[in-house]
């Protein structure tokens, strides 16, 4: 599926212009999407900078005028993380669904080929994450360096992926981002005052419920998905690496390698986020049953 993106006619000399750097770092499909990350960068900026601060102080400026300098600064950066998780877990499905050639693709195809619409989807999430990593950056003695790490890893791993290199699973694992909204909402319900009401309890139900079945369930699965398909491309002989028909799908594939530093990186990363995962859902059991056990008490 062509990329449904909107290009403005000076992405194309921009593209141009950046793209013998992009040929020397091998990332070939990089040119195409430059456009999408930088306009996904100066959305969330204008969000975290410019619409988030006056929104939440014209209707709710009995609490956000109230929150402390580093508050302010995490309650705009999770409005920012709202539109993000919502937008991109919206366009990866609808990618999923309706991308009759990434759904199509074989083993050959899955490591390095490429559809627009599913480069949409990875270029709207680099975008995101280097915004992220600016604001870890800029406020790391608010945010602390494991935020910065996670921000750097994250947006390594996706810029990486314009080699083209697992183009396919870039809106598979957008899908954790369906927890995301929920994170947010049980934030944001603590800075509302509405600490261990019913709202945010059920609220805490959805986000275990939805959590437990996109990172762990479907993490582990398409994790299992993943390793496989690299198992068995590092078998793969050079004749079988050509076992693609589709020219367009492979247009940017190159010399189809698959070197192993790229394989340790993806594959510890993806070892070390499902640990975390499973950290981070017992931390969110231990949340919400504290906040229910509140609520108990008091009635």
């Amino acid at each position: 599926m062509h990329d449904p993106f909107f290009v403005p006619a000076s992405s194309f000399v921009f593209g141009e212009t950046i793209k013998p750097l992009c040929d020397y770092l091998s990332l070939r499909s990089l040119p195409s999407h430059i456009h999408e990350i930088l306009f996904a960068f100066g959305v969330y900026h204008l969000i975290f900078e410019y619409i988030a601060p006056p929104l939440s102080s014209l209707f709710l400026s009995h609490r956000y005028s109230k929150l402390s300098y580093e508050s302010k600064l995490r309650w705009n950066m999770h409005c920012a993380s709202m539109v993000s998780s919502c937008t991109i877990c919206a366009l990866a499905l609808w990618t999923i669904v309706m991308d009759d050639e990434r759904r199509n693709m074989n083993l050959i195809e899955r490591l390095w080929g490429y559809t627009g619409a599913a480069a949409l989807v990875q270029a709207l999430a680099t975008g995101y994450f280097l915004f992220d990593l600016v604001v870890m950056i800029r406020y790391l003695d608010v945010f602390g360096l494991g935020m910065l790490v996670h921000a750097s890893s994250c947006l390594i791993t996706y810029t990486l992926g314009f080699r083209p290199i697992f183009n396919y699973y870039g809106c598979v694992f957008m899908l954790y981002e369906l927890s995301t909204p929920f994170l947010n909402i049980h934030w944001f319900f603590d800075k509302l005052g509405m600490t261990g009401t019913k709202a945010q309890l059920y609220n805490g139900i959805a986000l275990l419920v939805v959590f437990f079945c996109c990172r762990l369930v479907w993490g582990a699965y398409s994790s299992f998905n993943i390793y496989r398909d690299v198992w068995n491309a590092l078998h793969l002989t050079e004749a079988a690496k050509m076992g693609s028909n589709n020219d367009e799908m492979m247009r940017f594939a190159g010399d189809r390698s698959l070197p192993m530093w790229l394989v340790v990186l993806y594959m510890s990363g993806h070892v070390t986020l499902q640990a975390l995962n499973v950290f981070w859902f017992g931390k969110m059991i231990a949340a919400v049953k504290k906040r229910f056990v509140k609520t108990e008490k008091k009635s």
